[in-house]
Protein backbone atom coordinates (compact mmCIF):
# COMPACT_ATOMS: atom_id res chain seq x y z
CA UNK A 1 0.00 0.00 0.00
CA UNK A 2 0.98 3.79 -1.12
CA UNK A 3 0.50 6.53 0.99
CA UNK A 4 0.45 9.40 -1.19
CA UNK A 5 2.21 11.91 0.87
CA UNK A 6 5.39 10.11 0.74
CA UNK A 7 6.80 10.78 -2.77
CA UNK A 8 8.74 8.19 -4.68
CA UNK A 9 12.19 9.56 -5.21
CA UNK A 10 11.89 8.43 -9.11
CA UNK A 11 8.94 10.80 -9.77
CA UNK A 12 9.72 14.26 -10.12
CA UNK A 13 6.57 16.51 -9.26
CA UNK A 14 6.06 20.37 -10.92
CA UNK A 15 4.94 22.66 -8.32
CA UNK A 16 4.15 25.13 -10.83
CA UNK A 17 0.94 23.45 -11.62
CA UNK A 18 -2.08 25.92 -11.81
CA UNK A 19 -3.70 24.05 -9.01
CA UNK A 20 -1.15 23.94 -6.35
CA UNK A 21 -1.69 27.37 -5.80
CA UNK A 22 -5.12 26.78 -4.85
CA UNK A 23 -4.36 23.67 -2.99
CA UNK A 24 -2.10 25.56 -0.41
CA UNK A 25 -4.10 28.33 -0.35
CA UNK A 26 -6.81 26.22 0.63
CA UNK A 27 -4.42 24.02 2.71
CA UNK A 28 -3.48 27.49 4.72
CA UNK A 29 -7.05 28.14 5.17
CA UNK A 30 -7.74 24.77 6.77
CA UNK A 31 -4.74 25.31 8.99
CA UNK A 32 -5.83 28.85 10.60
CA UNK A 33 -9.53 27.42 11.14
CA UNK A 34 -7.79 23.97 12.86
CA UNK A 35 -5.02 26.48 14.92
CA UNK A 36 -7.72 28.75 15.98
CA UNK A 37 -10.34 25.41 17.02
CA UNK A 38 -7.15 24.07 18.93
CA UNK A 39 -6.52 27.33 20.87
CA UNK A 40 -10.24 27.48 21.49
CA UNK A 41 -10.26 24.03 22.68
CA UNK A 42 -7.08 24.65 25.16
CA UNK A 43 -8.43 27.47 26.59
CA UNK A 44 -11.91 25.07 27.22
CA UNK A 45 -9.89 22.67 29.13
CA UNK A 46 -8.02 24.97 31.22
CA UNK A 47 -11.40 27.25 32.14
CA UNK A 48 -12.63 23.06 32.82
CA UNK A 49 -9.33 22.86 35.00
CA UNK A 50 -10.25 25.96 36.72
CA UNK A 51 -13.61 25.22 37.45
CA UNK A 52 -12.78 21.29 38.58
CA UNK A 53 -10.40 23.22 41.61
CA UNK A 54 -13.01 25.72 42.56
CA UNK A 55 -15.74 22.63 42.81
CA UNK A 56 -12.73 20.51 44.61
CA UNK A 57 -12.34 23.30 47.19
CA UNK A 58 -16.39 23.59 47.78
CA UNK A 59 -16.40 19.85 48.33
CA UNK A 60 -13.79 20.04 51.09
CA UNK A 61 -15.60 23.03 52.80
CA UNK A 62 -18.85 20.70 52.56
CA UNK A 63 -17.00 18.20 54.17
CA UNK A 64 -15.17 19.73 56.97
CA UNK A 65 -18.84 21.50 57.89
CA UNK A 66 -20.44 17.83 57.64
CA UNK A 67 -17.91 16.64 60.21
CA UNK A 68 -18.74 19.56 62.46
CA UNK A 69 -22.25 19.21 62.35
CA UNK A 70 -22.13 15.63 62.47
CA UNK A 71 -20.45 16.12 65.85
CA UNK A 72 -23.03 18.29 66.75
CA UNK A 73 -25.68 15.87 65.86
CA UNK A 74 -23.51 12.90 68.13
CA UNK A 75 -23.70 15.16 70.73
CA UNK A 76 -27.23 15.89 70.82
CA UNK A 77 -28.27 12.43 70.69
CA UNK A 78 -26.07 11.47 73.45
CA UNK A 79 -27.91 14.09 75.81
CA UNK A 80 -31.25 12.52 74.67
CA UNK A 81 -30.33 9.18 75.27
CA UNK A 82 -28.99 10.54 78.68
CA UNK A 83 -32.62 12.37 79.52
CA UNK A 84 -34.65 8.76 77.70
CA UNK A 85 -32.16 7.10 80.87
CA UNK A 86 -33.06 9.70 83.32
CA UNK A 87 -36.77 9.40 82.53
CA UNK A 88 -37.23 12.99 83.15
CA UNK A 89 -41.75 12.67 82.44
CA UNK A 90 -41.95 16.60 82.62
CA UNK A 91 -39.18 17.16 79.31
CA UNK A 92 -41.35 14.21 77.87
CA UNK A 93 -44.67 16.20 78.65
CA UNK A 94 -43.20 19.54 77.23
CA UNK A 95 -42.08 17.92 74.39
CA UNK A 96 -45.34 16.25 73.77
CA UNK A 97 -47.33 19.27 74.53
CA UNK A 98 -45.13 21.49 71.62
CA UNK A 99 -45.35 18.42 69.12
CA UNK A 100 -49.58 19.27 69.90
CA UNK A 101 -49.13 23.08 69.48
CA UNK A 102 -46.90 22.83 66.30
CA UNK A 103 -49.09 20.72 64.47
CA UNK A 104 -52.09 22.37 66.00
CA UNK A 105 -50.89 25.69 64.23
CA UNK A 106 -50.34 24.19 61.47
CA UNK A 107 -53.66 22.74 60.83
CA UNK A 108 -55.24 25.93 61.92
CA UNK A 109 -52.89 27.92 59.36
CA UNK A 110 -53.82 25.63 56.12
CA UNK A 111 -57.11 26.04 57.21
CA UNK A 112 -57.42 29.42 56.84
Amino acid sequence: MRRQHIQDPGIQTTHDAPGNSFIEGENDNLESSLKGKVKALKSLSIDIGTEIRTQNTFLDEMDSDFEGSTGLLQKTMHRLKGITKEGHWKIWLYLFLFTLFVFGFIVTSLIS
